[in-house]
């Protein structure tokens, strides 16, 4: 009450001095905040705001399933017209490369060069520590310090003589920050504001137990993520932590097909150049969410004159509703990205990459992925929505899905503690693969994977919200 009759004394001695800082002549004209319009991202289209029915909208007596559709809407976001490559997700694994080699370049233990680390501002004041990425790193005129910093990254097959990354050593930390849990009214701070109903009394001293994840590497090397749940106490009992590796896992080709000759795609599928432009593969549900950090903290880094607290909207993995409705184009009588139910198109060619028949993978021109956009897009201008690879949904799976969604903007979540029974971190994959029958690469039909598995047929894309810049022209006025 102190500070509310303080702010109200300041502002009447303004107006008795004939101060007038909003400039309105004593009318209501609003306060305008500073405008800043994001360019489009590269590589994405957008998804304008819409509704159809989510669902199946038929009966197959053949699969046991009943027709079960409900009517959603979404809000403008934009999605990647591909799925993520090989050559982008290695992006991200040579950026995490690269921090471990500026850090151990200008760490005593190895390159013993601090010039790679800043620890002041402009002025010479001092600042957190934080990697100088301007600066680049000498790959071919390196002392011999610099070298064995290096060097550090890789691995030499002590076998085959092999020489590569060294994958266990690409490890990537965040922290997200869990907007939703920190608005639940149970969580606020202030008992009070807890429980709206006057008729009940707040207790001050119950406490609101809080679970956050968070994450430590032990002193032999051992990454350690784990749940805790304590009392809240403050805003950071919102805050998780992550650690995880983000190398995609290559043995998937081998583990996924038993009695099968893929060894090829084992060593080659990720590090070859013929392969840039497939889609990654072998890369988890886990994975897939701290490459939409990264990249969104990518993009931060190099955006310029934004005004203060401007905040942006991340990357992160579609939901399943968005996934869906950015597939079938926002027809609810669409089954495929395309507008029949047919499989090839006019001159006889496939409309996807998927299993054709019997044991037959090659009548669609490809034996396993094919490269991005090797095929022709869907009406919102998204490629290989249906097969190539299956793709992963932020959304968590259950039986009913959809029916336990909101109506606006639909998805369901679950953040899976360690603890958790294995069956509840199944994760919604949508669009079915290149293994894949007709079937399972229709738009309106779901499947899951368990949110830590990786597979040779399961990749993805990345979505973001459009905030502000889109109108509907049903509601535009004239």
């Amino acid at each position: 009450m102190k500070k509310i009759l303080l702010i109200t004394v300041i502002a009447v001695t303004l107006s008795s001095c004939g101060r007038n800082t909003m400039n309105s002549g004593g009318e209501l004209v609003g306060v305008r905040l500073a405008a800043f319009k994001e360019s489009a991202p590269y590589g994405m289209v957008l998804i304008k705001r819409g509704s159809f029915r989510m669902g199946l909208s038929d009966s197959d007596s053949i699969w046991g399933t009943q027709a079960d559709t409900k009517g959603v809407s979404f809000e403008s976001f934009w999605m990647d017209e591909t799925e993520i490559t090989n050559a982008k997700y290695r992006q991200f694994v040579y950026w995490v490369r690269d921090s471990i080699i500026r850090t151990r370049l200008a760490d005593p233990a190895y390159g013993n060069n601090d010039l790679f680390m800043i620890t002041e501002d402009r002025y010479g004041e001092p600042v957190t520590p934080h990697l100088d990425w301007t600066r680049p790193i000498p790959w071919k005129r390196a002392n011999e310090d610099e070298q064995r910093a290096i060097e550090s990254v890789y691995f030499t097959h002590p076998v085959t003589g092999e020489r590569s990354l060294d994958r266990l050593q690409m490890i990537y930390k965040y922290e997200w920050y869990d907007y939703t849990s920190a608005a639940l009214r149970r969580n606020n701070f202030d008992p009070q504001l807890r429980v709206r109903n006057t008729d009940v009394l707040a207790n001050p001293d119950e406490a609101v137990m809080i679970s956050k994840d968070t994450a430590y590497i032990t002193e032999d090397g051992k990454i350690v993520n784990e749940t805790i749940t304590r009392p809240l106490g403050s805003y950071f009992d919102f805050l998780n932590t992550y650690i995880i590796n983000i190398y995609p896992d290559e043995t998937s080709w081998i583990n996924d097909f038993k009695n099968a000759y893929n060894e090829p795609y084992l060593r080659l599928y990720f590090t070859h150049p013929g392969y840039n432009d497939y889609p990654v593969v072998g890369v988890s549900w886990e994975q897939a969410n701290a490459f939409c950090v990264w990249r969104t903290n990518l993009y931060k880094e190099n955006l310029m004159n934004i005004p203060a607290g401007f905040e942006i909207e991340p990357y992160r993995l579609p939901t399943e509703g968005e996934w869906e409705y950015a597939a079938r184009s926002g027809k609810n009588e669409n089954k495929y990205p395309w507008e029949t139910d047919a499989l090839k198109d006019s001159k006889d060619c496939f409309m996807a990459n998927f299993k054709p028949g019997d044991g037959n993978y090659t009548d669609d021109g490809h034996l396993i992925t094919a490269r991005v956009a090797s095929f022709l897009p869907n009406e919102f201008g998204l490629y290989d929505m249906a097969g190539n690879v299956a793709e992963w949904t932020a959304s968590v799976f259950t039986e009913s899905g959809p029916q336990q969604m909101n109506d606006i903007n639909p998805d369901l979540r679950y953040n899976a503690a360690k603890e958790d029974p294995y069956d509840m971190k199944k994760k919604v994959v949508r669009g079915g693969s290149w293994k894949d029958v007709a079937r399972f690469i229709r738009s309106d039909i779901r499947s899951f994977e368990y949110q830590n598995e990786t597979r040779s047929y399961i990749g993805f894309r990345c979505v973001r919200t459009q905030v502000g810049f889109s109108e509907s022209k049903k509601g535009k006025k004239k």
